[in-house]
C-alpha cells in the first residue's frame, strides 16, 4: 500500500512538472510567433468607439457610446506603466446617459498608469497580448487545452499579485485571441473583463491585432481598429503623484443644511432632522464616503445617519452607497434602481473587501416612482423624479420648500459670467426646467452635486431662458 501511495505521489509530481513545462513551451512559442522576444515598450494607435463605464441611462442598458476619433496607447512593460490619449466626440443623438454628454466638438482625455496605480488601471497593461505573455512567464502559469466554437485553444492561466486571475486563449498560430481577468469596482464588486483580439498583422516584425473589443461588466468599453504599431518605441511616462487623502470642506447653507464638498470632489449634502440625519448622495468611493461621514458626525453629533438619498445609479454618484449600508443607513432611490442595488449589494467584493463585505449587513432599500417626502414635522424635504430625462431614467432632484433650495446633479454646469454660453443648449438643462415648471417649484438657491453653489439666474442663463 505504501509503495502504491508513493508511486501516486511521484506520478502526480511528474504530471505537475510536465504541465508546467507544457505551459512554458506554449507561452514561449506564442512569444516567438508574435515576434515579441525583445519587446520592452510598445505604442499602438487607431480609432473606433469608446464607451463610458458606469454611465448607462438605466442599470439594464449598455454603457453610452462615443466616437474615438483617435486613440493612442503607450506601454513600458519593464516598469509596468502606460499612457493613453483619447480624442472623442459625441456619437449618440440625442445623448443618452452620462460620460459628460452632450460633447460639443472634440474632447481630449489623457490617462497615466504607473506601478502605484490600482489594479483596475494596471490590468490594462497585462491584458494586452504581449503583456499577458510576459506576465504568464513571470507567474507560474498553467495550461489547459480547450475548444471554443469549434476552434482549438491552449488556455493559459495564472494569478498575478496573489489574487488577480488571468486567462489567455492562444490559438494554433500562437496568437492570443482572448484575455479574461477580474477587477474591483465599488458598485459592481468583482467585475469580469474580457478582451477579444483579432485580425493580427505584422508591424515591423511584431504581430499585433488590428481589432480590439473589450467588455467590462458584460458591456463594451473599447471597440477599436488599430492602424499603427511601434514596437520598442520611445514611451515617456511621468509618474503620478501619490494619492492624496480626501479633502472635505463643509459650508452651512441654512440652518441644519450643510453642503459637504472639497477637493473638487462630487458633493454630498447633510440635512439635520429632530433625531436623525439624512445625507444626500454618496459619491466616488468608500474612502470619500468615510471622510464625509466623519465630517457629518462633527457637524451633527449624536444623531444617526438614518437615510442616504441616491440621485441616480451612475457610478460617480453611487460608489459610496455600500459604505452607508455598512453604517446602518436606509438607501432611498428611484424604482428603476431597486433591483439593480439589491443585486449589487449582494455581489462579492473579494478582490478589495469593503466595510459592507466584511460586516455582511443586509441593505434596506426604499424606492419610489414620482415623489417621496422625508419629514419630522418641522423640517421637510421633497424628492422628485425628473421625468423624461435623457441623462438617467431614474434621476432625482431634492427640494427644500421652506428654504427655497433645489439640489440637482448633472443637469447643468455653471458658466462664468464673463464666458459665453454655448450655442447648443444642453437638453438635460431644458428638461430640468420643464420638470420644475410642471411641479411649480419656487426656488432661489441651487446646490449642484458637481461644481459649486449656484442659483436660479445662472440656470436660466445656461438654458437661455428669460423667465
Amino acid at each position: 500500500m505504501k509503495k502504491l501511495f508513493f508511486l501516486s505521489v511521484a506520478l502526480a509530481a511528474t504530471a505537475f512538472c510536465l504541465n508546467a513545462q507544457d505551459a512554458q513551451t506554449v507561452i514561449n512559442n506564442a512569444v516567438k510567433s508574435l515576434g515579441a522576444s525583445d519587446l520592452k515598450t510598445l505604442e499602438y494607435s487607431g480609432s473606433g468607439y469608446v464607451f463610458s463605464f458606469g454611465q448607462n441611462p438605466n442599470p439594464t442598458m449598455p454603457w453610452p457610446k462615443f466616437n474615438a476619433k483617435s486613440y493612442t496607447k503607450g506601454i513600458n512593460y519593464e516598469s509596468g506603466a502606460s499612457t493613453q490619449k483619447l480624442v472623442r466626440t459625441q456619437a449618440e443623438n440625442p445623448p443618452r446617459g452620462g460620460g459628460m454628454q452632450p460633447l460639443i466638438g472634440e474632447q481630449t482625455q489623457n490617462q497615466v498608469i504607473d506601478s502605484n496605480s490600482p489594479w483596475t488601471g494596471r490590468a490594462g497593461i497585462w491584458i494586452t497580448p504581449h503583456g499577458f505573455l510576459k506576465a504568464a512567464l513571470a507567474n507560474k502559469a498553467t495550461v489547459k487545452p480547450s475548444k471554443v466554437g469549434g476552434k482549438k485553444f491552449n488556455v493559459v492561466s495564472f494569478t498575478a499579485e496573489t489574487k488577480y486571475k488571468l486567462n489567455g486563449y492562444i490559438n494554433e498560430k500562437g496568437e492570443v485571441e482572448k484575455v479574461e481577468t477580474w477587477t474591483d469596482n465599488a458598485v459592481l464588486g468583482d467585475v469580469p473583463v474580457e478582451v477579444n483580439y483579432s485580425e493580427y498583422k505584422d508591424f515591423n516584425g511584431l504581430k499585433f491585432p488590428t481589432r480590439i473589443l473589450q467588455k467590462d461588466g458584460g458591456y463594451p468599453v473599447y471597440d477599436l481598429t488599430i492602424t499603427d504599431v511601434k514596437p520598442n518605441a520611445e514611451v515617456t511616462i511621468q509618474a503620478n503623484p501619490p494619492a492624496a487623502a480626501p479633502v472635505v470642506e463643509s459650508q452651512k447653507i441654512a440652518e441644519g443644511i450643510h453642503y459637504v464638498a472639497g477637493g473638487g470632489a462630487t458633493a454630498s449634502i447633510a440635512v439635520e432632522f429632530a433625531d436623525f440625519v439624512t445625507v444626500l448622495e454618496a459619491p466616488l468611493s468608500e474612502v470619500r464616503s468615510l471622510a464625509v461621514i466623519e465630517e457629518v458626525k462633527k457637524l451633527v453629533p449624536n444623531k444617526p445617519i438614518r437615510y442616504l438619498v441616491n440621485t441616480h445609479h451612475h457610478f460617480d454618484h453611487s460608489s459610496g452607497l455600500r459604505t452607508y449600508v455598512a453604517e446602518g443607513a436606509t438607501i432611498i432611490t428611484h424604482d428603476v434602481n431597486k433591483a439593480f442595488y439589491e443585486k449589487t449589494f449582494k455581489a462579492p467584493h473579494t478582490l478589495n473587501p469593503d466595510k459592507l463585505e466584511l460586516s455582511k449587513k443586509k441593505a434596506v432599500i426604499e424606492s419610489f416612482k414620482d415623489k417621496k417626502t422625508i419629514s419630522d414635522g418641522t423640517r421637510t424635504i421633497e424628492l422628485y423624479h425628473i421625468a423624461g430625462n435623457l441623462h438617467n431614467d431614474g434621476i432625482l432632484m431634492i427640494y427644500f420648500p421652506k428654504e427655497k433650495i433645489l439640489a440637482v446633479c448633472d443637469m447643468f454646469a455653471r458658466i462664468p459670467a464673463d464666458a459665453p454660453v454655448p450655442e447648443i443648449v444642453s437638453p438635460f438643462a431644458v428638461n430640468l426646467l420643464e420638470n420644475i415648471d410642471r411641479l411649480k417649484l419656487d426656488y432661489d438657491v441651487i446646490l449642484p452635486f458637481h461644481g459649486t453653489v449656484s442659483n436660479k439666474a445662472e440656470l436660466m442663463r445656461v438654458a437661455k431662458r428669460n423667465n
